[in-house]
């Protein structure tokens, strides 16, 4: 009789940032998976998904190797994503908590280590092809915001490869993520009274839901997809479906215009985001999920539903140039064809005045 080859055993997995956000929707994922065999939770906080073992610990204490010495995978979704967070206080939080994390699981022997960033990373030009393939060069510009963050995060993950020879890290490239709780740049974008677009260029639109990253992070952390891992909806959107499927216009400026003013008010602290954050709201950067489709993946969202979600969820809020305005503002910047101008004007203003001595 021929002997039977052992089944591998199913991993141990830790997830970071677990009591809330992403954390908690890929936790409550695993929890109920027959594909793990036991789920550590960690965050600062207990949070309310049961049948899962809670370790509470900032994950940025050097103390993180002790507490995940008996894990195999660890998922990592802890991070500070506010917009309207102190520039440098986010990222040193994000990039302390990516390092710990790599380091914690260098020193313990997890075997794998599974972190999101974003598509935003290929950058957003005019003359991106339309998709980007996943081995795309990482063409984003550096900056103060969000997308520098992930930039910094990828070039921790490079230099601990180098380190750390034995541990497996894969990267999940989501594209503009949409689903609740979830704050951006380009769900904020679809919260203004009209859709900013440049002169002679048509941005496409990908979504991904949170219901696919969720999934996708499933597959990376199982070892089923690895290395660089693009995640979205499958196609894309023309401008011309958004708009009509929003119902909101487009209001088009020349480039040059819109990025120097974008830069002038961020430099007046009356936007949250850096100039170069728009480029994701007027140029392309739609992504193909080779890895997950050569899988077997395939999304639950279209580009449709998630983007009919996205505007499900932005009721009631109103954002002109990435800044959310109070009841009063909305109220003064929500009507007219010139309805942004306007509202960028008076913004202007009202920054001016509190800039006198």
């Amino acid at each position: 009789m021929v002997p039977t080859s052992k089944r591998p055993r199913s991993p141990v997995v830790a997830v970071t940032g677990a009591a809330s956000g992403v954390g908690r929707a890929f936790l409550a994922k695993v929890a109920s998976s027959a594909d793990f065999r036991r789920v550590v939770a960690i965050d600062e906080q207990r949070g309310d998904v049961p049948g899962v073992t809670w370790r509470v610990i900032d994950v940025r204490d050097p103390l993180l190797a002790n507490r995940i010495s008996d894990i195999d995978v660890l998922v990592h979704l802890a991070g500070d994503f506010a917009l309207d967070a102190d520039a440098t206080e986010r990222r040193a939080y994000n990039l302390r908590a990516a390092q710990t994390v790599l380091t914690a699981s260098a020193a313990a022997r997890v075997r794998r280590v599974v972190l999101v960033t974003s598509a935003m990373v290929y950058g957003a030009t005019p003359d991106n092809p339309v998709p980007l393939p996943e081995d795309a060069p990482v063409a984003a510009e550096p900056d103060t915001g969000m997308v520098g963050d992930h930039l910094e995060i990828e070039a921790l993950v490079r230099r601990s490869l180098r380190s750390h020879p034995g541990l497996e890290v894969t990267v999940v490239r989501p594209a503009a993520v949409v689903g609740p709780g979830v704050d951006s740049v380009v769900t904020r974008h679809f919260e203004s009274p009209r859709l900013l677009s440049v002169k002679g260029c048509e941005p496409r639109w990908q979504f991904c839901h949170v219901d696919d990253l969720v999934s996708a992070l499933e597959l990376a952390a199982l070892g089923t997809v690895s290395g660089t891992v693009a995640v979205g909806c499958d196609g894309w959107l023309e401008h011309e479906q958004v708009e009509e499927l929003s119902g909101l216009r487009r209001f088009e400026l020349p480039a040059g215009l819109t990025f120097g003013t974008a830069q002038r008010l961020h430099r007046l602290g009356v936007t949250p985001a850096p100039a170069t954050d728009l480029h994701y709201v007027v140029y392309p950067w739609v992504v193909d999920c080779a890895s997950l489709r050569e899988a077997g993946w395939k999304p639950a969202w279209t580009n449709e539903a998630a983007f009919t979600e996205l505007l499900e969820l932005r009721e009631g809020r109103h954002t002109v140039v990435g800044r959310r305005l109070s009841g009063k503002e909305a109220t003064l910047t929500a009507a007219g064809a010139t309805v942004a101008v306007l509202g960028t004007a008076a913004i202007v203003r009202v920054a001016r005045k509190k800039r006198r001595p």
